[in-house]
């Protein structure tokens, strides 16, 4: 069972590292897996973090112990592995 958690300062692994397959306002196929979402801030921050037009997927995401390890690296390793796994085809 996973822990929950605030979300760790300059991460954005779950913005980067996941696809996403709903429209994002400035992405309207959503993103690849790997690609910054375009409402990255500089400081790594959602531009739209709770604004109606942000994703379902997103807003429903939660930083969890499993899925944000230790560093922001162990974090898009564990997200990009979870993305392999889950991929179509």
């Amino acid at each position: 069972m996973s822990t929950s958690l605030s979300c760790r300062p300059l991460c954005a692994a779950c913005c980067i590292a996941p696809s996403i397959t709903s429209p994002i306002p400035g992405m309207p196929d959503g993103k690849p897996a790997g690609v910054p979402c375009v409402q990255l801030t500089h400081d790594l921050r959602c531009a739209i973090f709770g604004q109606p037009e942000r994703p379902a997927c997103c807003s429903g995401l939660q930083a969890a112990v499993d899925m944000c390890g230790n560093d922001r690296e162990q974090a898009i390793r564990w997200i990009s592995a979870l993305e392999q796994a889950t991929r179509p085809g």
